[in-house]
């Protein structure tokens, strides 16, 4: 069985190599991915972006897994956004060996406390520069202390001695628990779960059911000498962490040292303990959303299939009044004249003035005497003159104010609604089995389609520009505005490269990275497209322009005598080799690979030689917000039902950015 929240060991391991890594980092935006769920996205300069995964009440850690991001973001997380929004990490840390973990945010306001309690329920409480609780993810009021927005916030009571600065005399009070199970004692005594107060015990080669009061002197530095070394290997990063598997290679443990009471079963190592909640959270998850999903739908299956045990009961229940009625039917025309004959005999009994009491009298006289037709008769009542008859073992009543026929056919016609009754019956049952086949059948597919968590991709250096392979493989960059511009030309042309504008005012510089070689022509025009379709000619609506190549030396930095160059502008010297009226118009599409769905964007042809799932667009009046949609829309249509569900999961702000300055139509 997996383990489901962290430590105080696992809290330790985690802030100490959090910190090394995020210390520096600005908040780039935050997210709100689950009611008890925050997803940090944080930047550093010239390295890759982190995500830091904070879950209230079970863990936190990096995380290099693509998690769902909502498109609305949720009341705590918009306030989160707006004091911590660019703010810098200054230090991430655990409180005092305790269950909680406090992010230093600095803003110009100055240092937030972003504290993760991960006890009990779990919260997220952002405490001011002052001290004061600004925003809680769930406010409430309790014995020792409140979290209120605006009261001052205290940390809850410790648990234990924080064994960060135990001393040894400290440590021998645990002599004071006298009979009490050692391991209790530690549990008592310190801020640490019962997995490593056993573990302590176990290294230190101590029964864990002795109570304190029989230990030595010698056996309890034993056990301090164990508790250091664990708090030793955590503090100093000398970690080994690791995943634990049993016999069927499912997780049920996740530690950033191995454990001795796990030995003999498979370890699977990790360079950081991060890396290792990582993915082991990341199968929890998995396995989480694939019950809750198929223990909807197995709900479902089982609220069919009691509807279906009634319906069943209910049919049966049917069938005997279609059978009964019938043959009561039939029978009071097989004995037709005789039955006759005893109403007639009865109704000249009334008739003569006799009382309904001196008629069943006379009848039960017959009857003994054995005398048709008074065999017939059961019982008489008088008060509804209903005559109970007892034929061929049969007993069933006829109405002495009604014909003989029609007794017979109100028989008839229970019988015939019964049967429709039965025919509705059997269609609800076949209804309810066929939502029962549907039901499972769902199950199947949950199971077999359910998409786990995947690594989110690293991004190349380029993808911060525009960017494409061309149809011969060359690399294609271009800037996205007067900043990718100049460091375009600053810190990525090489003195081989090809450079490209189009010849209108606000356009970007493509560069052809040759790496040496010989561009062709196939190329050259491709890069010339992008160079075109990527300018101001492209909100003018224009269907075309005239675009230039250059070499690299023919473009500087420095202006005229008198004049000045504004951001992302450059001079360029020399003659202009020209590419007449390059049409605008771009490929979007999307790439698929084994892990990762990818959007992509550039030159038609250059798109057509890496998938066939695109669409083209041209200049246009529609938002990038609504082509973006219908974008999505259309290429989910071209693939299977399976990765149609992937594709609509893409973000929209993905085929927003390569849309040329936010409009256009598809062709």
């Amino acid at each position: 069985m997996m383990k489901e929240v962290m430590t105080s060991f696992d809290i330790a391991a985690a802030t100490h190599e959090i910190n090394e890594q995020v210390n520096g980092a600005y908040v780039a935006k935050i997210y709100q991915i689950g009611t008890q769920t925050l997803l940090l996205r944080l930047r550093q300069p010239n390295q890759p972006r982190l995500q830091l995964l904070i879950e209230a009440g079970k863990r936190l850690h990096l995380t290099s897994y693509a998690h769902e991001t909502p498109t609305r973001p949720s009341a705590f997380c918009m306030s989160l956004r707006k004091y911590l929004d660019n703010g810098v990490i200054k230090t991430v840390r655990q409180h005092e060996f305790e269950r909680i973990a406090v992010i230093e945010i600095a803003t110009r306001q100055g240092i937030y406390q972003l504290v993760t309690e991960l006890f009990g329920g779990g919260n997220v409480i952002l405490v001011d520069p002052e001290g004061k609780i600004l925003q809680a993810m769930t406010y409430k009021r309790m014995r020792d202390r409140n979290i209120l927005r605006s009261e001052s916030f205290q940390n809850p009571p410790a648990r234990g001695k924080n064994p960060l600065t135990l001393t040894p005399e400290e440590f021998m009070e645990i002599q004071n628990f006298e009979k009490t199970e050692i391991v209790r004692a530690l549990t008592k005594l310190l801020s640490i779960s019962g997995t490593y107060a056993e573990e302590i015990l176990l290294r230190a080669e101590i029964n864990k059911k002795a109570v304190c009061a029989s230990l030595t002197k010698q056996e309890l530095e034993g056990i301090f000498s164990q508790l250091q070394f664990l708090i030793s290997a955590i503090t100093s990063g000398n970690m080994e962490p690791c995943i634990v598997s049993d016999e069927n290679d499912e997780y049920i443990d996740v530690n950033p040292v191995p454990l001795k009471k796990h030995d003999g079963l498979e370890r699977k190592t990790y360079k950081g303990f991060n890396n290792a909640l990582d993915d082991y959270y990341a199968k929890q998850t998995n396995v989480e959303k694939l019950d809750k999903s198929t223990d909807d739908v197995e709900s479902e299956v089982a609220r069919q299939q009691r509807i279906l045990q009634k319906q069943e009961k209910a049919l049966e229940a049917l069938k005997g009044p279609i059978t009964k009625n019938k043959t009561i039917g039939d029978l009071i025309y097989l004995h037709f004249g005789d039955l006759r004959a005893l109403l007639q005999k009865i109704m000249e009994q009334k008739n003569s003035g006799k009382s309904w009491k001196e008629i069943t009298n006379i009848l039960e006289k017959g009857k003994h005497a054995g005398h048709l037709p008074d065999l017939y008769f059961k019982s008489l009542e008088p008060t509804t003159q209903i005559l109970h008859v007892s034929l061929d073992n049969t007993i069933f009543s006829l109405n002495l104010r009604q014909s003989l026929q029609d007794n017979a056919d109100n028989y008839y016609s229970r019988s015939k609604k019964a049967e429709k009754k039965l025919r509705g019956a059997e269609n609800q049952l076949q209804e309810t089995r066929t939502k029962i086949e549907k039901a499972k059948k769902m199950v199947t597919v949950a199971k077999a389609t359910q998409q786990p968590l995947a690594k989110r991709r690293k991004k190349e250096w380029f993808e911060k520009f525009r960017w494409f392979y061309s149809s011969d493989g060359f690399l294609v960059i271009g800037g996205r505005d007067a900043t990718t511009n100049e460091i375009i030309i600053k810190k990525h042309m090489e003195p081989h490269d090809i450079v490209f504008h189009a010849e209108i005012v606000g356009a970007p510089f493509v560069l052809i990275k040759t790496e040496g070689k010989t561009a062709p022509e196939q190329t050259i025009n491709e890069a010339a497209q992008i160079a075109a379709s990527y300018s101001k000619a492209w909100r003018e609506m224009l269907s075309a322009v005239n675009v230039y190549w250059i070499n690299p030396s023919q473009v500087s930095k420095t202006p005229p005598s008198g004049q000045f160059l504004q951001k992302g502008s450059f001079m360029i010297r020399g003659t202009k080799n020209f590419i007449r009226n390059v049409p605008l118009r771009i490929a979007i599409g999307i790439k698929i690979s084994e892990n990762e769905i990818m959007v992509v964007g550039g030159p038609v042809d250059a798109i057509a030689h890496q998938t066939k799932l695109f669409m083209e667009i041209v200049p246009g009046e529609q938002k990038s917000s609504q082509l973006a949609k219908k974008l999505r829309h259309s290429l989910s249509k071209k693939v299977s039902e399976d990765l149609a569900r992937n594709v609509t999961k893409i973000p929209l702000e993905e085929f927003q950015r390569v849309i040329p300055l936010g409009r256009g139509k598809m062709k």
